[in-house]
């Protein structure tokens, strides 16, 4: 990867870099893996015949179970953020109906800056040269995926940034930072 350049002015503005071809591939794959959270999780929400007439879809009511999805799609509240409500109210009825109007919604922007990464994403590698508005697109689907990959890795404040080489997370981690960077570098760029 090699650094993002902001090139043109006014509506002509093009954010640009070039990735190898190992970059892209792994790009693909780590975006593809997750639009596929995304997508069976919202494959898997409630229907109900209201929303069958109104158009109006619904999602999950409970939070996921696993810690990915968990960390692509948080609660809305938490006790600790709001002293006014009771624990049970954020815990519960609150967050399950935030959570059941909101996440359809969610899952399809994230799903849809996934998308335009995917579309945008050269193809076996090779220059890469995107609008603002894919840009920040690009900007949405890497913080995702940093989130998932993190979430898989059990990152926290205490994670070393590195791992001895036959650690099973090594690799992981180092893509993990490699993503840190790509997308520090495109907020400067963007900015």
């Amino acid at each position: 990867m090699r650094t993002w350049k902001r090139k043109g002015r006014g509506e002509s503005v093009r954010i640009t870099s070039q990735l190898d071809s190992h970059e892209a591939e792994l790009l693909a794959s780590l975006v593809s893996s997750m639009c596929e959270l995304l997508t069976e999780r919202a494959d898997t929400a409630p229907r109900d015949a209201l929303s069958e007439v109104t158009g109006i879809r619904i999602g999950h009511s409970d939070a996921p179970d696993d810690a990915t999805l968990g960390r692509l799609l948080p609660d809305f509240h938490r006790p600790d953020q709001d002293e006014e409500l009771s624990a049970e109210v954020v815990n519960g009825r609150l967050n399950s109906a935030l959570r059941s109007v909101n996440e359809p919604k969610i899952i399809d922007a994230k799903l849809g800056a996934a998308q335009v990464l995917l579309d945008t994403l050269p193809d076996g590698g090779g220059d890469l040269s995107l609008t603002v508005e894919q840009a920040t697109a690009w900007l949405t689907a890497l913080n995702d995926v940093r989130l998932a990959l993190g979430a898989m890795l059990g990152i926290s404040e205490d994670t070393p940034d590195r791992l001895p080489p036959d650690h099973p997370h090594a690799a992981h981690l180092d893509v993990y930072h490699w993503l840190t960077v790509m997308q520090d570098l495109l907020v400067e760029a963007v900015m």
